[in-house]
């Protein structure tokens, strides 16, 4: 693969195009927005220019509503050899696609599963695909022409495609990202008009749950809008899980022996379905999940601290699995959560206590 249009330079049309360009592709970028596509630009993402003559791929990186009729004025244009989206819904997008009498030998639909809380070409990072899904939604009649550029336009960007139905990606994203979005949100909601002493306790867990709360409303509307049946498919099974939660709280608190028990064996039961689930989320690189253990470094707010501490731990012969920062409200310290093999955690803690570093139980 040679060249690249990449039309609409938001976080991950731009994303891609940094990854291409860095790879040797040249690419030319195309959005509504000029100011958006100079931007991408001037980050090194490829050029304004039209090309010469139709490019190898063409990658639609649009809200899913308009991802047909783009790829239409673009099949017109003869922009391409091949054509791809990167839009996170599929079966509307595939729906509006044959609606237009778009050529869907050379069309493949695409989502990568990455993201950041950020929108924009400035929140773009050529590494963002590394590693993760890259679903392929191939039709019927697309060509292998298609699915080769959609493969190597995967592999250049360092993700791991995933072959998919439309239909059953839309269910499955519905799940574990859209889902979760609007959960993280609803979450967050309840911190807008809370007392400012109950604010400043949050903790590290209430920042997980909340940090893609942070994400643009109104992407987000062009995306929920897309998929909203199976959404509010997975939500009303969650409102019935929480109906059943608020019930046994309220039990808990019950004056009878009974009603206490059976409140307690709800909420016991809620969290180990939770456990059972989580543990099915893949651990490092795909594999099955494996246990780790944190050891909790406390760490001043002074320059050049976590990078001293991740040198030290590496002296050790440790491994970071995972790691997390908690920041302390009011002091200039913070926790650093290093997730490691359980067989290190002897040798670490000894080994940071012996250099001085301060240890959390």
């Amino acid at each position: 693969m040679r060249t690249v249009a990449v039309v609409g330079t938001g976080l991950i049309g731009t994303s891609a195009a940094l990854a291409l360009t860095g790879r040797g592709v040249a690419v030319y970028l195309e959005d509504a927005d000029p100011d958006a596509a100079r931007t991408a630009a001037s980050l090194g993402a490829g050029t304004t220019e039209a090309p010469d003559g139709p490019v190898d791929l063409a990658i639609i990186a649009v809200p899913p509503a308009l991802v047909g009729k783009v790829l239409a004025d673009c099949q017109r244009r003869g922009l391409a050899r091949s054509y791809t989206d990167v839009a996170s819904v599929k079966a509307g997008p595939r729906a509006e696609v044959a609606a237009l009498g778009c050529d869907t030998t050379h069309y493949i639909g695409g989502h990568p599963m990455a993201g950041r809380e950020r929108s924009g070409p400035l929140a773009a990072r050529a590494d963002i695909f590394e590693g993760r899904p890259w679903v392929l939604t191939p039709t019927p009649d697309t060509g292998t022409e298609a699915l080769n550029a959609a493969l190597e336009l995967v592999a250049l960007c360092g993700g791991v495609p995933i072959v998919m139905d439309a239909a059953a990606h839309d269910r499955a994203v519905a799940l574990v990202s859209h889902a979760p979005q609007l959960l993280s949100s609803i979450i967050a909601a309840r911190l807008e008009q809370a007392d400012e002493t109950a604010v400043r306790l949050c903790g590290q867990g209430v920042r997980d749950v909340t940090r893609i709360a942070a994400s643009d409303p109104l992407l987000w509307g062009d995306i929920l809008s897309a998929n909203a049946a199976a959404v509010a498919d997975i939500l009303q099974e969650v409102a019935a899980d929480l109906g059943s939660t608020v019930t046994a709280l309220r039990a808990l608190q019950a004056a009878d022996e009974g009603e206490r028990r059976a409140g307690a064996a709800g909420i016991e039961a809620v969290m180990r379905r939770g456990n059972t689930g989580q543990a099915r989320i893949p651990g490092k690189h795909g594999a099955p999940p494996t246990r780790y253990e944190t050891v909790t470094v406390v760490l001043g707010d002074q320059p050049g601290e976590l990078g001293r501490l991740f040198g030290e731990v590496g002296q050790l012969g440790v491994n970071i699995e995972d790691v997390t920062i908690e920041h302390s409200t009011g002091q200039q310290v913070g926790h650093v959560h290093l997730d490691v093999a359980p067989s290190a955690v002897r040798p670490l803690v000894g080994g940071l206590r012996d250099r001085g570093w301060a240890l959390r139980d």
